[in-house]
């Protein structure tokens, strides 16, 4: 397959070169929607409290936690689309505005209906945000860089799911109105972004081939197969945190430390998984995924099988490290097959593959057991199968994408082949 240089983003622009307080406020950056997915969870009850006596409360209460998740999903392409066509950066910024704007707004707000008005919102900031800051780490960085922050990306995002369901929790002790103060960190974030990133440009980069695409085409035969992936990948991230605690119920385990050490078992796979990225950089891309999901897999299956709370932790923990190989694997071969110009969308559809299959996570294990508790092994079961098979799926992706010529790159490494 022949192939040209791609017109590749720089991470120079003017004499600057992006560095440590880059990667920083990108890697930070990505951690603020998590913030809007885990911080409300502890005061939900407190909430629901103090609506008990607005019509439909039962249901829109618990909505206030879940629909930025919802909207990023719907979203995150169109994000994606103004990220190309109008700058990183200035998308960035104004969607900085909108999260401190829209997040704090629910401190003073009565109603409960415009609260989930204003979490709309959010999710409509943290689109752009979760896009803009993948797509710059896409921009100013290459290779091995690049790959290590992605992989970073994934550390950060997991470490502050369970540092904001502390401090959500901590703050709300008295006031459930308390949290969404938190989302005042924006207005530091907004100045130190406009001072310290900038907008990248494009130029011709040798090193980076991708075979030649008509102007404005985007390679969506090539990344299908791999958003498909995404969207499994973000049903098995929110597969133990929601369902871990009622397996352990359902073995009599109902410590606030032991589901506590379950889910910190999960989150140390993660995170184990992501930091061992790196570790695998003589295999190819396909491999590579083929490992995470069957990891995944086979630490669901032993979940389903679990009989102690020790088998469940090492199932989870197992289940972890796939889903922590998994996800920078994804993006870093998501933007191997895209040029400048088409990043921004790239981005934008895997950050709403994600976070699409995070919001439909329960949704599809509940319609598994159809809200019988005793059939949760049965559905953990059914989940973990369809990973195993996704894992030997993973091989033929390159066959199917048929412009993926990063299939033939080992991580981390160059191509060992013309990428069919």
């Amino acid at each position: 397959m022949s192939v040209e240089p791609v017109v590749e983003g720089t991470a120079q622009l003017a004499g600057r070169q992006a560095g440590m307080a880059q990667s920083l406020l990108l890697l930070l950056g990505s951690c603020l929607p998590v913030l809007g997915a885990v911080l409300l969870a502890p005061v939900l009850p407190r909430m629901q409290a103090h609506f008990s006596d607005v019509a439909g409360s039962a249901v829109l209460v618990p909505v206030v936690l879940t629909l930025p998740a919802l909207v990023i999903a719907l979203l995150a392409p169109f994000a994606g689309m103004i990220a190309d066509r109008l700058g990183r950066k200035p998308l960035l910024l104004a969607s900085m505005c909108l999260y401190v704007l829209c997040g704090v707004l629910p401190l003073w707000l009565d109603s409960l209906q415009a609260i989930v008005l204003s979490r709309a919102g959010i999710g409509l900031a943290e689109a752009g945000i979760m896009t803009c800051c993948t797509t710059l780490m896409g921009d100013y960085y290459s290779g091995r860089r690049r790959e290590r922050l992605f992989a970073l990306q994934m550390v950060a995002t997991s470490l502050s799911a369970a540092v904001f369901i502390a401090v959500g929790g901590f703050l709300g002790q008295n006031d459930w109105r308390t949290p969404f103060a938190l989302y005042a960190v924006g207005l530091i974030f907004l100045p130190l972004m406009a001072w310290q990133l900038w907008e990248p440009q494009a130029r011709a980069a040798a090193a980076q081939p991708v075979p030649p695409l008509a102007p404005g085409a985007f390679p969506w035969r090539a990344l299908t197969p791999l958003y498909a992936l995404a969207l499994l990948a973000g049903l098995s991230l929110f597969i133990v945190p929601v369902q871990a605690g009622y397996l352990l119920n359902l073995l009599r385990v109902d410590a606030p430390q032991q589901i506590g050490m379950t889910m910190g078992a999960n989150q140390l796979g993660v995170l184990v998984g992501a930091l061992g990225f790196r570790l695998f950089s003589g295999l190819r891309r396909p491999h590579v995924l083929l490992i995470a999901y069957a990891l995944a897999g086979v630490g669901g299956l032993l979940m389903s099988d679990a009989l102690s709370h020790v088998q469940v932790v090492v199932a989870v923990l197992i289940n972890g490290l796939g889903i922590g190989l998994m996800l920078p694997t994804l993006i870093t071969w998501i933007m191997a097959q895209v040029n400048f110009h088409q990043r921004g969308r790239a981005s934008g559809c895997f950050t709403a593959a994600i976070f699409a299959g995070e919001f439909i996570s329960p949704l599809v294990v509940l319609g598994i057991t159809q809200g019988v508790a005793m059939a949760l092994p049965h559905a953990l079961a059914i989940v973990g199968g369809l990973q195993l098979l996704v894992a030997v799926f993973c091989l033929a992706v390159p066959r199917l994408g048929g412009r993926l010529v990063d299939a033939n790159v080992v991580v981390g490494g160059t191509p060992t082949g013309n990428g069919n």
